[in-house]
């Protein structure tokens, strides 16, 4: 069955503007896998927030040539599928996730802020923790030396509590 002209144009278009709100994005190869896999495949995205759509090699090529992005074209053959993500490492990690249950799933290449990755750098992005977990690593760090100041100011306030306190049992039992 043919693709229509402007159905082609149409998909272009949504590639485009997909690369351009994404942060990052994974291409696959999706080639043997079972219609029960893939459906449990798309949910384990949609869960996560990624969009993952299946497009024509020669419509990504295009798109990817238009936005400045390079290194593509010898990853874009055969079944192509593409995991767009607004958050740097949650389409690396749905795609390392997901794949773990369908060994037939080959990740291809993926790209963040500019950067190609091959498959062991979309392997080590979907390693790094989260924006969340990453800002609360920070701020642990941050009033760790705050904690410390207070728990040591505390504790020379206790100890002149206590000094005081010694010499006011001193002059209450010289009474």
């Amino acid at each position: 069955m043919a693709v229509s002209k402007a159905s082609k144009s149409e998909q272009l278009d949504e590639i485009r503007q997909r690369l351009k709100e994404s942060a990052s994005f994974v291409l696959i190869d999706y080639v043997g896998i079972t219609v029960k896999d893939d459906t449990a495949f798309r949910r384990n995205f949609r869960e996560k927030g990624v969009e993952y759509k299946v497009y024509k090699n020669r419509l990504l090529k295009i798109a990817l040539k238009e936005a400045g992005v390079t290194g593509f074209d010898g990853f874009l053959e055969g079944t192509t599928a593409a995991a767009f993500s607004k958050e740097p490492a949650a389409a690396a990690a749905a795609i390392i996730g997901g794949s773990k249950d369908i060994p037939k799933i080959k990740i291809k290449c993926g790209y963040i802020d500019g950067a190609f990755l091959d498959e062991d750098g979309v392997k080590s992005l979907a390693a790094m923790p989260s924006k969340e977990t990453l800002l609360a690593m920070l701020l642990g760090v941050m009033q760790a030396p705050v904690r410390g100041l207070a728990v040591s100011l505390n504790a020379v306030i206790a100890g002149l509590a206590r000094a005081l306190q010694g010499v006011a049992d001193k002059k209450s039992a010289a009474n």
